[in-house]
């Protein structure tokens, strides 16, 4: 069976986004290239799940990367990695997309999700999407969490784990940065 593996950057506090709409939320996130590519050895996925507000940035923000020849070579290849990766976007007002490999569903989310972890393929990511990370938690459908601890503390904005139920975790790895993030990964515990 395939795991879902949520990735997240979150403040010390516990947000995963501020509610700057004309950042994406991001504006107090602290870039680095080492965590990134700590994330994307970390979790080899060939699907990606998102909310509408996380598919319209990464729509926004990655396909251009491609285009671009002064992009760095690694910002490239997650660009075409995302590119050719199945996207599932859930919305109810949503439904089409240019960026290839994207499918819109709208309805119960549990459902899709427990039809793909069935699949055949590799692990399912989700990024972002904070209302879907909330209903597939309660749901039991999350089988990691990687957490990238971002030292700032947001005193407000869009909490990761709003109105979720207490679930046990087993650590899996910690990680420090010299940027100050810190990455910390666990599995749901058995």
């Amino acid at each position: 069976m395939r795991k879902v593996k949520m990735i997240n950057r979150v403040s010390i506090d516990g947000y995963f986004a501020s509610l700057n709409e004309m950042t994406g939320g991001m504006d107090w996130f602290v870039p680095d290239n080492d965590v990134d590519k700590t994330t994307h050895e970390m979790v080899k996925a060939d699907t990606l799940i998102a909310g509408k507000a996380t598919f319209e940035l990464f729509e926004a923000s990655w396909p251009p990367v491609l285009c671009d020849p002064n992009a760095p070579k690694e910002m490239k290849a997650l660009a075409q990695e995302l590119t050719d990766m199945r996207k599932i976007v859930f919305s109810e007002t949503m439904k089409k997309s240019d960026w290839e490999n994207t499918e819109f569903y709208s309805g119960d989310i549990t459902e899709v999700v427990k039809k793909l972890k069935e699949e055949d393929g590799s692990d399912i990511l989700i990024m972002g999407s904070g209302t879907v990370v909330q209903q597939l938690t309660k749901a039991g459908l999350i089988d990691e969490y990687v957490f990238i601890v971002t030292p700032v503390i947001a005193s407000g904005g869009k909490q990761l784990f709003k109105e979720v139920n207490q679930n046990e975790l087993t650590f899996l790895k910690a990680k420090s940065f010299d940027s100050g993030n810190v990455l910390l990964h666990y599995a749901v515990a058995e």
